[in-house]
Parts: C-alpha cells; sequence; structure tokens
C-alpha cells in the first residue's frame, strides 16, 4: 500500500498529516480510493491534483501505474496561462 505524502495545502484535508496510507496500483485507483477514504479531499481531487511518483509529474495520465514502493506526492494543481 501506498504512503502518500501531501503538500501543505491538502493536510488540512486530513487533519494536518504530512502522509496517508491509500491502496492504488494506478494513479486512477489510488485518486479513488482517497476520494472514498477522504471525502475532505474529494472536491480537490475533482478540481484537479497532479500526482508525482518518483519525481515525474502526472496531471492528466490516470491509467500511469504506481510501482510497489514508488515515492507518490499529491500535488495540487497551480492553474495560469
Amino acid at each position: 500500500m501506498p504512503e502518500v505524502e501531501l503538500f501543505a495545502g491538502l493536510r488540512d484535508a486530513v487533519g494536518g498529516a504530512k502522509s496517508i496510507e491509500v491502496e492504488g496500483t494506478t494513479i486512477r485507483e489510488l485518486l479513488q480510493n482517497i476520494a472514498r477514504d477522504y471525502p475532505a479531499l474529494h472536491k480537490r481531487i475533482e478540481h484537479g491534483i497532479a500526482v508525482a511518483i518518483d519525481g515525474n509529474i502526472y496531471r492528466d495520465d490516470r491509467d500511469q501505474p504506481i510501482a510497489e514502493g514508488a515515492e507518490v506526492v499529491l500535488l495540487s494543481r497551480i492553474a495560469g496561462g
């Protein structure tokens, strides 16, 4: 089960925790399980979350696999132009 680190702007939705443990073998599965287990993060996921896996940032590739032991970080998306 991946340990998912949360950037500071997301921690308030999980009671201030720096990381959470959530099952998921793909980004899609991981985000679905986070939304289920942490309802306060659900809207933030809908508005856009980027996921970094071992330092590579994935914004829209929800089918990206997550290898066992990978470093996983949730990042708020930043709007820009």
